[in-house]
C-alpha cells in the first residue's frame, strides 16, 4: 500500500503545472521500460502504456497536469493529521493520486491500458485532441474527489473570452490620485465543484471597491486559471475619493506621485464585472447537484486592451448553449468583442454492466457508495464521444478544496480506494 503513497511523493517532485510535459513523459517512459510496457505519446503529450499483445478489458485514465496558482510551482508535501497538504501551494492530488494508482498497478504487472492525459486543467486539451487508440471496452477514470461516489455523469462546459480595447490618454486636470488595490490569498477553489459554496471572487470584490469610489481604471489583473475561482487580483485606479476595503484580504495603497496624464480604460469594463451575476444560476434537485453556473475567472490588462475570461457549465447541453448566448449578449452590450472556445459536452448519466460491477464492488467496501453526477468537466464526456464503444465510470479518494491553497487529500481514503480499484481491475474477466 505504501507504494501508492511513495509514488505520489515521487511524482509530486516532478514539474507538472499545466503546459509542462517533458519531465513527466520521460519519467513514465522509463517507468514503462522498467516494467515491460510499451509506451506511446501523441502530438498533444498524452501517454498510453500497455503490454505488447495486451488483452486489456479496462483502460485506467487520469490527467497528469496540476493547477498551479503560481507558475512553475513544485508542491512541497506536508503530512498533517492524516492528510497530505502542500506548503503555500496547491497539492496536485488532483490528479496525482490517480496517476499514482496507475503507476502502482503497472508495478504489479496488471495487463491494462494506462492513459495519462495532458492539460486537463486548462481546457481538457489532451482528451479533446487525443491521437491514441483505446481498445479496452471499459474505462475507469480516477479523477473524482469524494470517496463513496461513483460518477456516471458530469457537466459540459464552454470558455468565453472577451476583449475591450477602448481607452484614452487624458490630462489629469482634476488631480486624481492613484491607488493600488490588491486582494490576495482568498480561498479559491474549483469553479464547478465549489461554485455553490459562496467563495469570495477576487475580481468581483475589486470591481465593487472601484465602482463604489467611482474610480477610473488604469490596470486590472486577476485570477489564476479558467476553471478556478479567482483568489488573487490587483488594480490600479485613479480617483477623487479613496477606495474602501471590501474584504479582510484586501490592501489599498495610495501612490504618492500624481501623474499629469492618465491612460484610462472604459468604465464599461468595471460596470460589467460589477453587474455580472456570478455563480450558480440553477440547481438540479433530482441529481442534487448544480445544474448551471458561470464563473468570472480571469481579467488581464494587455497591450491596449483588457481581456476577461469566463467559464460556463451545465448538466444539460441546451442550457449550456443558453448561458453561453446570454453571457455573450451581455458582454456585447458593454462593447466587448467575444469568442467562445474549449467547449466540451455534458456526460448524460449512464448505467450499464460496467458501472454495475463497479457499484457492487464498491458496496462491499463502503455500504454508503452511490451513483452521482458532478458539476465539473470530466474527460469521460469527451472519451464517450470519441470512443462510442467505451463504458465509463469515475471514482476517486477524498480530495478537499482542489485548485486552492487549502487542497488536501485523506491518506486513509487513498488506501481505501486503492483496494477498490485493484478489485475492479481484477474482476475484468468476469465483466
Amino acid at each position: 500500500m505504501n507504494l501508492v503513497l511513495d509514488i505520489f511523493k515521487e511524482i509530486t517532485a516532478i514539474p507538472r503545472c499545466s503546459g509542462t510535459h517533458n519531465e513527466f513523459i520521460n519519467y513514465v517512459k522509463n517507468y514503462a521500460l522498467k516494467y515491460d510496457y510499451e509506451c506511446f505519446v501523441d502530438e498533444v503529450n498524452n501517454i498510453l502504456c500497455k503490454k505488447k499483445n495486451s488483452k486489456s478489458k479496462i483502460c485506467l485514465q487520469s490527467h497528469y497536469d496540476i493547477v498551479c496558482l503560481i507558475d512553475n510551482t513544485i508542491p512541497k508535501i506536508i503530512e498533517d493529521n492524516g492528510f497530505f497538504k502542500a506548503e503555500n501551494s496547491t497539492l496536485g492530488a488532483d490528479n496525482g493520486i490517480g496517476c499514482s494508482y496507475m503507476l502502482a498497478l503497472m508495478a504489479e504487472n496488471k495487463d491494462l491500458e494506462y492513459l495519462f492525459t495532458s492539460d486537463e486543467e486548462i481546457g481538457l486539451i489532451g482528451a479533446n485532441d487525443i491521437n491514441l487508440e483505446i481498445k479496452s471496452p471499459f474505462m475507469l477514470n480516477i479523477d473524482s474527489e469524494e470517496e463513496g461516489e461513483i460518477c456516471i455523469g458530469c457537466a459540459g462546459g464552454v470558455d468565453i473570452i472577451s476583449k475591450h480595447s477602448t481607452h484614452e490618454l487624458i490630462a489629469n486636470e482634476e488631480k486624481l490620485k492613484l491607488y493600488e488595490i490588491t486582494i490576495s490569498k482568498l480561498r479559491g477553489g474549483h469553479s464547478g465543484v465549489n461554485i455553490h459554496e459562496n467563495i469570495p471572487n477576487a475580481l468581483k470584490l475589486i470591481a465593487k471597491s472601484i465602482k463604489e469610489c467611482e474610480g477610473k481604471l488604469l490596470d486590472l489583473n486577476g485570477g489564476e486559471r479558467i476553471n478556478s475561482i479567482p483568489a488573487n487580483a490587483k488594480a490600479i485606479i485613479a480617483s477623487k475619493t479613496p477606495p474602501k476595503v471590501t474584504h479582510d484580504n484586501m490592501s489599498i495603497i495610495e501612490v504618492k506621485d500624481i501623474p499629469e496624464h492618465l491612460n484610462i480604460y472604459s468604465g464599461e469594463i468595471v460596470d460589467f464585472i460589477y453587474n455580472f451575476e456570478n455563480g450558480v444560476r440553477e440547481f438540479n434537485d433530482e441529481l442534487n447537484v448544480v445544474e448551471t453556473s458561470i464563473n468570472l475567472a480571469i481579467v488581464k490588462t494587455q497591450l491596449n486592451e483588457i481581456v476577461i475570461k469566463l467559464s460556463a457549465r451545465s448538466m444539460d447541453n441546451d442550457k449550456l448553449n443558453n448561458i453561453k448566448k446570454q453571457t455573450k449578449e451581455m458582454l456585447e452590450k458593454y462593447n466587448f468583442i467575444v469568442e467562445t472556445k474549449g467547449k466540451y459536452p455534458a456526460w448524460k448519466p449512464d448505467k450499464n454492466e460496467f458501472t454495475q460491477t463497479v457499484y457492487e464492488i464498491y458496496k462491499k467496501h463502503n455500504p454508503n457508495a452511490e451513483f452521482r453526477a458532478i458539476h465539473a468537466g470530466l474527460e469521460c464526456a469527451i472519451f464517450k464521444e470519441k470512443f462510442p464503444h467505451l463504458k465509463v465510470a469515475s471514482i476517486g479518494p477524498n480530495i478537499y478544496n482542489p485548485h486552492s491553497y487549502d487542497e488536501k487529500v485523506s491518506i486513509s481514503s487513498i488506501n481505501n480506494l486503492y483496494h477498490i480499484v485493484k478489485e475492479i481491475v481484477s474482476s475484468k474477466e468476469a465483466i
